[in-house]
């Protein structure tokens, strides 16, 4: 039997009831036989796996013994497989009908392109873009994550004004399309970042190595979100500060960082403080603390650090906070590039 074209692999641990919600729509819409839906299991304790057995035997299941996390989970299962097109996908991810067909024609017809993301909704607000995602993401000059249809805490409904295919720096976690010869040549997702913006430092490289990130809007998923860490919780404000620290460390040239760095420090310092006022210590201390393991860290990923002069052309050259903040800019459609 021919392997499939598309593998679209979903990482499960201990999400049985996630699995309740999502699998039917994983089933119904992962296209046959050009695509496979296959779930990996990452050593979960919940019954999911009497559950998928029971109720979707003829979804394939690869079983870890142990939980991996999130990004070496899927090191470990896309190494595996034969598939030349891989999708990650969220375990609270609801497919929709032709949420994959733009995505595939883009990659067949231009080799450059190695990465491609749907339009992601937010399932609660099925008008409204999600935070992870949205319609394709970028970074601002100093290293802070923005979206088509997100700025910083603001979504915007979509109402088809980012419908058009275009370059993007990052593609969502939640549903990354992408080629797995690429994939593994850039070395796949960071384990060291445990959870969040392993997969802007993915596309950062990928680009680096000549690869192109672009956003398929016609295809549309529907994401939950905050299925593992609530939006105002700590420890997710402790791992986005820390891993974005990393990812400019590992892929901005020497002389690049060396003006982040600074910046960066005033700019997080004032976010600290910005908690301490609203009452949020925990996230004042996040904060710091971020600042202080992304410094141990950085040893840990001497070796890999861009040694070129190349920034990725997709990163704006302009600042989302001052836009944001100063300027009362919300929509990515007003923001100054």
């Amino acid at each position: 039997m021919d392997t499939p074209q598309v593998a679209v692999v979903v990482l499960n641990w201990n999400g049985r009831a996630l699995l309740e919600d999502f699998a039917p729509s994983w089933v119904a819409y992962t296209p046959q036989p050009r695509a496979e839906l296959i779930i990996v299991d990452n050593g979960s304790t919940d019954g999911s796996v009497d559950y998928l057995r029971e109720h979707y035997p003829a979804v394939r299941l690869i079983c870890f013994e142990e939980n991996y996390g999130f990004a070496e989970g899927y090191n470990r299962a896309i190494a595996s497989l034969p598939h030349p097109i891989i999708v990650l996908l969220n375990s609270d991810v609801r497919l929709s009908a032709g949420w994959q067909e733009e995505a595939l024609e883009l990659l067949e017809a231009d080799p450059s392109i190695v990465v491609v993301q749907p339009k992601i909704r937010s399932l609660r607000a099925p008008q409204d873009f999600e935070y992870a995602g949205a319609a394709g993401g970028y970074i601002d000059r100093w290293g802070y994550p923005l979206c088509r249809g997100r700025i910083l805490d603001t979504l915007e409904e979509d109402r088809g004004q980012y419908d058009e295919v275009c370059d993007i720096f990052w593609a969502s976690g939640a549903c990354l399309i992408v080629r797995r010869e690429a994939y593994l040549s850039a070395g796949g997702l960071d384990a060291r970042f445990f959870a969040h913006q392993e997969e802007i430092d993915l596309c950062w490289r990928l680009q680096l190595q000549g690869g192109r990130i672009v956003a398929a809007p016609r295809g549309i998923v529907y994401h939950l979100g905050g299925g593992s860490l609530d939006m105002n919780n700590p420890r997710k404000c402790y791992l986005n500060f820390r891993n974005n620290l990393l990812m400019l460390y590992k892929n901005l040239p020497l002389k690049r960082w060396r003006q982040v760095v600074v910046m960066r420090f005033i700019l997080d310092l004032l976010a600290s403080g910005v908690y301490l006022l609203r009452g949020q210590r925990r996230h004042a201390r996040a904060v710091l603390a971020a600042w202080r393991d992304a410094r141990q860290m950085f040893p840990d990923f001497a070796g890999q650090r861009n040694r070129g002069e190349s920034i990725p052309s997709t990163m704006l050259r302009k600042s989302v906070l001052w836009q944001y903040y100063a300027l009362g800019i919300k929509r990515f459609s007003e923001f100054k590039r």
